[in-house]
């Protein structure tokens, strides 16, 4: 049955490559040489984000295709910060080849590994990650391993994915400055602002494994933002939310609510708000500035 369905994947891939690509691809343009993928890497100084995945594959091949692979931010991340190859586990020829020189197993669930331009493990290999905030941390961890910056917007996509957040309300004189003074805080992933018995206050989603309640509590009452409880809170009208954005080039932009958070908070704050998009991002905010000129 195996070899049957490897003479059948050789016989639809064509015809999936003519048209759409493959769900298990997902949105990332990939290269299918892995020798020039090591090339370019040496060129460019690039990890290899190097991925044996089933094609055509299981529900887990085409789910890891679709919500990790198509994620907006790990996307780009996989295209601009890394060397993106990828080799069908489930064929034989030159793709089988490669995976039996990475001694990967045939017709096996999606496996990432992060190799250097020579093929070696930067991080070791594991089986099992197909969430995106696992593939996020392991995409941090080889950048930092290989002394590659770590962009912004993938830092976003690593805390905005993590399982276990935690909510604070703070009250201040202005929410849009709350909004904007915890937004900018290392570990928040969202600020809503609200409003509680007739005073403006900000609700805080943070991540205790970056930020402590207790750290967090500290420095927002170093800003004057003082802890209250949740209950009673009443979401602020649309246009209240992360208001410095109203009327920029950046309210055009597809963000998340995270980069919302994090671009809002570096306007109000005269800070560099691109470090938090993608280059694609970036591309449309310089053609939107050049198209008011």
């Amino acid at each position: 049955m195996q070899k049957l369905a490897a003479a059948l994947s050789l016989l639809t891939f064509p015809l999936l490559a003519q048209d759409e690509p493959p769900i298990e691809f997902g949105a990332v343009d990939w290269l299918r040489d892995v020798d020039a993928a090591f090339a370019k890497s040496k060129d460019t100084n690039k990890p290899v984000f190097l991925l044996f995945q089933e094609v055509p594959g299981c529900s887990t091949c085409t789910g890891f295709g679709r919500d990790v692979l198509s994620h907006p931010l790990l996307q780009e991340a996989i295209e601009d910060a890394f060397v993106p190859v990828l080799v069908r586990n489930n064929v034989d020829g030159e793709e089988g080849k490669v995976r039996e020189r990475f001694e990967e197993p045939p017709w096996n669930n999606p496996v990432v590994r992060f190799v250097d331009a020579t093929g070696k493990d930067l991080i070791p290999r594991k089986d099992g990650v197909w969430d995106a905030n696992g593939i996020a941390q392991r995409m941090v961890a080889t950048l930092q391993k290989a002394k590659r910056p770590v962009p912004g917007y993938l830092t976003i996509a690593l805390q905005e994915s993590a399982k276990k957040t935690a909510t604070a309300v703070f009250q201040m004189h202005c929410y849009w400055e709350g909004e904007a003074l915890l937004g900018a805080l290392d570990g928040v992933v969202k600020t809503t602002s609200a409003w509680k018995d007739g005073a403006e206050v900000v609700e805080v989603v943070f991540l205790p494994e970056v930020i402590s309640a207790k750290a967090l509590r500290a420095k927002a009452e170093a800003k004057s933002c003082r802890a209250v409880d949740a209950d009673g809170l009443k979401v602020a009208k649309a246009s209240d939310q992360q208001h410095s954005l109203g009327g920029t080039v950046f309210e055009k932009l597809k963000l998340t609510p995270m980069q919302r958070t994090k671009v809002h908070a570096a306007l109000t704050q005269k800070r560099d708000a691109m470090e938090w998009l993608t280059p694609s991002q970036r591309a449309r905010v310089k053609e939107l500035l050049a198209a008011k000129k």
